[in-house]
C-alpha cells in the first residue's frame, strides 16, 4: 500500500509557488495518495500525467464514473453545468467533439482575426488616453468576453453579465459571497443560452450557435437543447477566463521582465514562439483530475477503482525530463510539448482561438502601451492556484496614447502580423563545404518573394512533416531568391538529411516566414563572431554593415577550412577585417582578446554551437559586455522526436469511412494534407506528432507511426495514430473519418 503524502495543490505553500511545489514532491515522492479533499491520488511527472490524460478506457472524465452530480474533472469537485464533451469518455463525446471541431479550426479561426481586432482596437481605445488601466478589468477580461459571446451570436448587452460570473468562479475564494454571486450568473447564463439556441432555431444568422443548432447526428436527428446548453456553456467558459489568466500573467512577467519585453518589441516574429513558452510556463488551467474505472498503476502507485487522480499541467510543463531547466523563460524555446491545452481526446478543441486573442491582446499591448508598468502593490492573484491560476487585478501605468478609432482589416501592424505558410522551387542546390549545401529558392511564380532583414530564418515544412529553421544567408536586396545553407547531420534526427536528399532544381517546399529573433540593431561598430554553419546569419549581417559603411570585425572559426562555408564571401564582405580561424590551423581563438577589442559603443553578435556561446557568454561576463551581446543559438533538438527515412515513403489509398471517400496520399504528401480538404473540420495543431489533437481511430490497414505519443502496445494494436506524421505500410488504410 502506498503511503498516505501531505499533499494539497490547493494549500498555501502551492498557491504561493506551484511550480517549486510540484518540484519538491516530484524528487521525493512523484505519484502518492493524499488524504486532502476527500482523498485522492497526485501525478507530479510529464509521462504520468500524458498517461492518465490519454487513457480514457482506465481514468474516466464523466460525473457518473466520479458518483457525483458535480464538475469531476477538477479536485474538489465544484458547481456547474454539465459542460459536453469535456466530461464525456469517448464514444460518448465524439459526437460532441465532431459538432464543434469545425468552429475552432485554423482556417475558421483566422477568418475571425478582423473581428478580434476590431474588439482589441476598441477596448484599448477605452483606456490608451488616460495612462493607466486595470489589465484585467479593462482589457484581458473585456477582450476575451466580446470575442467569444460575440461569435457565438449573443449581443452586446450580454457580454459582461454572462463572462463576469465565470471569472467570480475563478477569482472569488470558495463560499465567499462573491463565488456564490458567480453560480447565481452561471443559472442566468444558462438560461440566456437556452434563449439564443431557441431563437436562432427560428431565426438562422450568421454566428456560432446557428451553426451549432442546424448541425444534425449521423443519424439526421438535430441535437436537442440541453446538449447545445452543455455545449455552448462550455464554449463560453473555455473561451473567456483562461486567455484572460494567460494574459494577464504574461504582462505581469513582461513588466518584471523588461528586456524580455523590449526584445518583442524589436523582434515581434518572436511571439509565435514565445506564445508557447507562455503557454508552457503560465498554464491558465493548472490541474484537471480524472476518476479510475479499475484498478491501475500510475508511475509505481498503485490505483483502485473509483478513486480520483489529480493530473496537473503546470507539473508536466516543468518536468525537467522534458524542458531543461524549466523555471527559466526562454522566449526561443521550443515549448510546443506543453500541455496548458491538454493532450488526447480533451485537448482544448479552442487552442487557435486562445493564441490568437492573446496574440493580438499582447501586441496592442507592446505597440500601444510599449512602457507599461504594472504597479506590484496593487496585483491581486486569485485565491488559490490549484485549478485555475491567474489575476483578478492588474493595475498598470503608461505614457498616455491616442485612440485608433475601427482598425483595417490586417489588425497589428505589419511586423506583428502572423507569417502564413507559402510555397518556394529550389532553382540551385550547391555544395559550399564539407557537409554543407546552400540552396538557393525563389516564388513558383517569379513574383518578389516576402522581404527580409539580417538575422532572419525561414521556417521548412517538409514533407515528412518534419519543421526546421535556417537562417537566411543572401542578399537582402534581393526579392527575387532567397538563399539558406544547410549542414548534413547523419547523426541527427533525420531534418537535414531529408532536405539534402531532396533538394534538386526544381523541387517545391513549403515554408515559412521569414522570421527575425535575431535582428541587427543600430550600434557604433559591430564584433560579429561565427561558428561553423552559424555563419549563416552572420554573413547577412556583415554585408549589411559593410554596405553601411559601420566600422568591424567578423570572426569566422570552424574544424577546418573545407568545413566553412562562405569564407570567401565573409572575406569579400569585410576585407581586413575578417578573419577566418580554422581549429586545426589556429586552434581555438583567445576569446578575452578578441572580445577585450570591443569598444563601448560595439555591438557584439554570435552565433555556432552552444559549446562556442556557452564560452562566449562567459567571457563576456567576464568582461562585464554582456549587455552588449546577441546570440542566436540553434534549434534546441526535439529529442523525442522519432527519426525516421523519408526515402522509404511510398504512395498509398485512404479511405474515409464516414464520407465514404477515397484520397491519395503522395510520397511527398502527409495524410492530414490529403484529407484535410475532404474534412473541414478535421481537428488538428502541431503538426509534429505529440499533440494527440489529429489522433485517428484506424478502421483497416497497417499504419506506420511517426509521431512520439503512442505508446509501444498502443503502436503494435495500431488501432489509432497521428494522421499529421503517420503513413501507412499497406497500400490502404480505412480511418474513422
Amino acid at each position: 500500500m502506498t503511503r498516505q503524502v501531505d499533499f494539497d495543490h490547493h494549500s498555501a505553500l502551492c498557491t504561493e509557488d506551484p511550480v517549486a511545489y510540484y518540484e519538491s514532491f516530484r524528487e521525493g515522492c512523484p505519484v502518492g495518495r493524499t488524504t486532502a479533499h476527500g482523498g485522492y491520488v497526485y501525478t507530479t511527472r510529464y509521462a504520468d500525467v500524458v498517461r492518465v490524460a490519454r487513457d480514457d478506457a482506465t481514468f474516466s472524465s464523466s460525473r457518473a464514473a466520479a458518483g457525483r452530480d458535480r464538475v469531476a474533472i477538477v479536485i474538489p469537485s465544484g458547481p456547474g453545468l454539465e459542460q459536453y464533451p469535456i466530461e464525456l469518455d469517448p464514444p460518448d463525446s465524439t459526437g460532441y467533439r465532431d459538432l464543434i471541431n469545425p468552429l475552432l479550426t485554423p482556417d475558421a479561426v483566422e477568418r475571425l482575426r478582423p473581428m478580434i481586432a476590431r474588439h482589441a482596437t476598441r477596448v484599448v481605445d477605452a483606456f490608451v488616453e488616460l495612462g493607466s488601466a486595470d489589465f484585467v478589468r479593462d482589457l484581458t477580461n473585456p477582450l476575451p468576453a466580446a470575442v467569444t459571446l460575440d461569435w457565438l451570436g449573443f449581443p452586446e448587452e450580454d457580454w459582461a453579465p454572462l463572462a463576469g460570473p465565470i471569472h467570480d468562479i475563478f477569482a472569488a475564494p470558495a463560499d465567499s459571497d462573491r463565488a456564490r454571486r458567480g453560480a447565481e450568473g452561471l443559472v442566468h447564463m444558462e438560461r440566456r443560452i437556452r434563449e439564443l439556441v431557441r431563437l436562432r432555431r427560428e431565426e438562422p444568422a450568421d454566428d456560432a450557435v446557428s451553426f451549432l443548432v442546424a448541425r444534425r447526428r449521423p443519424d439526421g436527428e438535430p441535437f436537442g437543447e440541453d446538449e447545445l446548453v452543455s455545449v455552448i456553456g462550455l464554449l463560453i467558459a473555455g473561451g473567456v477566463d483562461t486567455t484572460t489568466s494567460l494574459t494577464g500573467s504574461v504582462l505581469v512577467h513582461l513588466s518584471r521582465n523588461p528586456d524580455q519585453r523590449r526584445r518583442l518589441i524589436e523582434s515581434p516574429d518572436l511571439l509565435d514562439t514565445a506564445t508557447e513558452e507562455f503557454l508552457r510556463a503560465f498554464a491558465p488551467s493548472q490541474s484537471m483530475a480524472r476518476t479510475a474505472l479499475a484498478d491501475a498503476e500510475v508511475g509505481g502507485c498503485p490505483v483502485r477503482a473509483g478513486e480520483r487522480v489529480l493530473i496537473p499541467w503546470v507539473a508536466a510543463n516543468h518536468d525537467p525530463a522534458v524542458f531543461p531547466d524549466p523555471a527559466e523563460i526562454r522566449l526561443d524555446r521550443d515549448a510546443t510539448r506543453h500541455l496548458s491545452f491538454g493532450i488526447g481526446t480533451h485537448r482544448c478543441a479552442g487552442a487557435h482561438l486562445a493564441r490568437a486573442m492573446f496574440r493580438e491582446m499582447i501586441t496592442q499591448v507592446l505597440t500601444r502601451l510599449p512602457d507599461f508598468r504594472v504597479l506590484e502593490e496593487g496585483l491581486v492573484a486569485y485565491p488559490t492556484r490549484g485549478n485555475q491560476s491567474g489575476w483578478d487585478a492588474i493595475p498598470a501605468v503608461f505614457t498616455p496614447g491616442p485612440r485608433r478609432g475601427t482598425p483595417s482589416s490586417s489588425g497589428a501592424p505589419a511586423a506583428f502580423q502572423q507569417a502564413v505558410p507559402f510555397d518556394v522551387v529550389i532553382t540551385a542546390a550547391e555544395a559550399v563545404a564539407d557537409g554543407v549545401l546552400a540552396l538557393t529558392l525563389a516564388a513558383p511564380d517569379g513574383e518578389a518573394l516576402p522581404a527580409w532583414a539580417p538575422g532572419a530564418h525561414l521556417e521548412f515544412r517538409l514533407p515528412s512533416g518534419r519543421i526546421r529553421q535556417y537562417s537566411l544567408c543572401g542578399d537582402p536586396e534581393d526579392r527575387a531568391s532567397y538563399r539558406v545553407a544547410v549542414l548534413r547531420e547523419d547523426g541527427g534526427r533525420g531534418g537535414s538529411a531529408e532536405l539534402h536528399d531532396l533538394a534538386r532544381a526544381g523541387v517545391t517546399v513549403t515554408v515559412k516566414g521569414p522570421r527575425n529573433h535575431f535582428p541587427l540593431v543600430s550600434a557604433e561598430d559591430y564584433l560579429f563572431l561565427a561558428g561553423g554553419i552559424g555563419i549563416t546569419p552572420i554573413l547577412a549581417m556583415v554585408r549589411a554593415a559593410a554596405r553601411d559603411g559601420a566600422p568591424l570585425r567578423a570572426v569566422y572559426g570552424g574544424r577546418s577550412r573545407s568545413s566553412m562555408a562562405f569564407g570567401d564571401e565573409l572575406v569579400e564582405h569585410a576585407g581586413e577585417h575578417a578573419e577566418l580561424l580554422p581549429q586545426d590551423e589556429h586552434g581555438l581563438p583567445d576569446l578575452d582578446a578578441v572580445l577585450g577589442s570591443a569598444g563601448p559603443g560595439t555591438a557584439i553578435y554570435c552565433c555556432g554551437p552552444a559549446g562556442m556561446i556557452e564560452a562566449v557568454e562567459r567571457a563576456c561576463a567576464r568582461l562585464g559586455v554582456g549587455d552588449r551581446l546577441h546570440i542566436e543559438r540553434f534549434a534546441a533538438g526535439d529529442d523525442l522526436e522519432v527519426a525516421f527515412d523519408p526515402a522509404g515513403n511510398t504512395a498509398f489509398d485512404v479511405h474515409l469511412a464516414r464520407s465514404g471517400r477515397t484520397v491519395r496520399v503522395r510520397e511527398d504528401q502527409r495524410i492530414i494534407e490529403a484529407v484535410r480538404e475532404a474534412v473541414p473540420g478535421l481537428s488538428y495543431d502541431c503538426e509534429k506528432g505529440y499533440c494527440g489533437a489529429c489522433e485517428t481511430r484506424v478502421l483497416a490497414g497497417t499504419p506506420e507511426h511517426r509521431d512520439s505519443l503512442l505508446t509501444p502496445e498502443e503502436r503494435e494494436s495500431g488501432r489509432t495514430m497521428m494522421i499529421c506524421v503517420g503513413r501507412s505500410t499497406s497500400p490502404r488504410l480505412v480511418l474513422d473519418l
